[in-house]
C-alpha cells in the first residue's frame, strides 16, 4: 500500500525518486537555497511542494556555485506519495523557470543517496578567443581577446592527474572536509581544441570547491605565456606555500555527468 503523507504509519512508503537535471547557470545564485536569492534547489523544492502539496527535501550530487552550469547534475526525494516517473518529469518542468529543466526521472533504492553514493563527476570548461562570440555561445563558453597556445595548455594539464592537495585550486575559506581534506584524484584530463575554441574535461573523484576554475585559470596564465608550465607544477606539487590559482570565469563551466 502507497503512503499519501508524510506520517510514519508502519506502511511501505512511496519509493525514492532520483532526478537528472540541466540548468543554466547564470539564471541562478547557485545550487544551494539561500535565504531572497534564486537558486536551482529552492526552484526545484517549490516544483515539487506544488506538486505534492507539502515541502519535499531535495539533495542535489554537488554544490555548483553562482553561474556554473549543469548537463548531467543529479538529485534525489523521498516522495510523500506515489507519482509514474513520466508524471513527476511532467509536473516539474512545467512549473519550473526556463533555466532549468528535469531531463529523466526514475525510481530509485532506499540506499541511493545523490551526494554520497557518487563515484565521480565530469566537467567541462569552454573557452573561445578572437575578435566576437556569438550571444548564445556566450552563455557557456568564456571569451578571451588574445589566442592561447593550446599545445602548451594541454601538456601542462596532465600535471593534474592522479591524487594531489590542490589546496591552492581551491577557493578562498574552502579547507576541505573530512578526512581527505584538500586531497583530491584526477582520473582523466583532456584538451579538446577546434579553431578558436578549446574544451577542457576533467573527472575525478570529487573536486573542491572552485577547483576546476581555478585549474583552468592557471592554465589560461600558461596559455597566454604570462606564466611557465613550472609555475603552474609548482602549484600542484607545493600548494601550501604558493599563492592561488587565478579563477577563470564561472559561466564556462558545467558539471557534464556524475558516475555512480
Amino acid at each position: 500500500m502507497i503512503v499519501e503523507s508524510g506520517h510514519n504509519t508502519g506502511m511501505e512508503r512511496a519509493p525514492r525518486v532520483a532526478l537528472r537535471l540541466a540548468y543554466l547557470g547564470s539564471s541562478f545564485a547557485g545550487w544551494q537555497r539561500q535565504p531572497r536569492s534564486a537558486t536551482v534547489q529552492a526552484a526545484l523544492e517549490n516544483a515539487l511542494e506544488r506538486l505534492y502539496g507539502g515541502h519535499v527535501p531535495l539533495v542535489g550530487a554537488g554544490r555548483t556555485d553562482a553561474g556554473v552550469h549543469a548537463a548531467g547534475q543529479v538529485a534525489h526525494f523521498d516522495p510523500p506519495l506515489a507519482i509514474p516517473p513520466r508524471g513527476i518529469q511532467r509536473a516539474l518542468n512545467s512549473a519550473l523557470p526556463a533555466g532549468v529543466r528535469v531531463l529523466r526521472a526514475w525510481p530509485a533504492p532506499a540506499s541511493f543517496h545523490a551526494r554520497r553514493s557518487a563515484k565521480g563527476k565530469q566537467y567541462r570548461y569552454r573557452i573561445s578567443w578572437g575578435p566576437v562570440l556569438s550571444p548564445w555561445e556566450a552563455l557557456r563558453r568564456a571569451w578571451f581577446p588574445h589566442p592561447l597556445n593550446a599545445a602548451a595548455m594541454a601538456h601542462t594539464l596532465l600535471q593534474v592527474l592522479g591524487e594531489h592537495d590542490f589546496a591552492a585550486f581551491a577557493l578562498s575559506g574552502h579547507a576541505g572536509h573530512g578526512r581527505r581534506g584538500t586531497v583530491r584524484t584526477v582520473t582523466a584530463a583532456r584538451l579538446r581544441g577546434r579553431g578558436r575554441r578549446l574544451d577542457i574535461v576533467l573527472e575525478g573523484d570529487g573536486f573542491l570547491r572552485g577547483m576546476v576554475r581555478r585549474i583552468v585559470g592557471a592554465l589560461i596564465e600558461v596559455g597566454r605565456g604570462t606564466q611557465p608550465p613550472t609555475w603552474f607544477a609548482a602549484l600542484v606539487r607545493e600548494p601550501i606555500t604558493r599563492p592561488p590559482a587565478p579563477t577563470a570565469p564561472a559561466h564556462g563551466l558545467t558539471l557534464e555527468r556524475v558516475f555512480y
